[in-house]
C-alpha cells in the first residue's frame, strides 16, 4: 500500500474509526431504515475521511480549505443523524455520548487543520506583498 500523506493525519485515522462505528451502529437499525437513516448516516460518514483525503490531495490551499469545509458539514451531519437514531431509539444515550466525544475531537482537529491552511494563505499573501 502507497503511503499518501493524508493517511498520516490523526484527523483522517479518526474519521475513519468514526466511520466504522457509524457501520457498527447502523447494523443494528431496523430494517426498515436500510434506505433511510442507515443509508443517508453512512453516506455522510464515508464524505469526512474522502474529502479529508481529496482536500490533501489538491495543490491549491483554497482547494483543501474548501474539501475541509465539506468534510467539516458532514460530521455535523452525523452527529444530527446520530441525534436522530437516539431520538427513534436505534443507539443508546451512551452509544450517543461516545460517539458525541469522538465528533468534537474530530470537529477541533477539522478546525485546526483549517486554520494551519488559513496560516498558509495569509503568509505567502505577506510574503508576496
Amino acid at each position: 500500500m502507497q503511503d499518501f500523506f493524508y493517511r498520516k493525519l490523526k484527523v483522517y485515522q479518526d474519521a475513519m474509526v468514526l466511520l466504522e462505528d457509524v457501520y457498527q451502529l447502523t447494523k443494528k437499525f431496523p430494517s426498515t431504515e436500510l434506505h433511510g437513516l442507515s443509508n443517508q448516516i453512512q453516506r455522510a460518514a464515508v464524505s469526512i475521511p474522502s474529502n479529508i483525503a481529496e482536500g490533501m490531495g489538491r495543490f491549491s490551499i483554497k482547494d483543501r480549505i474548501r474539501f475541509i469545509d465539506i468534510s467539516n458539514g458532514s460530521l455535523m451531519e452525523v452527529m444530527c443523524q446520530l441525534e436522530i437514531a437516539h431520538r427513534l431509539g436505534y443507539i443508546s444515550d451512551e452509544e450517543l455520548q461516545i460517539q458525541d466525544t469522538k465528533i468534537a475531537t474530530i470537529a477541533k482537529m477539522v478546525l485546526g487543520l483549517r486554520k494551519n491552511l488559513e496560516e498558509k494563505i495569509n503568509n505567502n499573501t505577506v510574503m508576496s506583498e
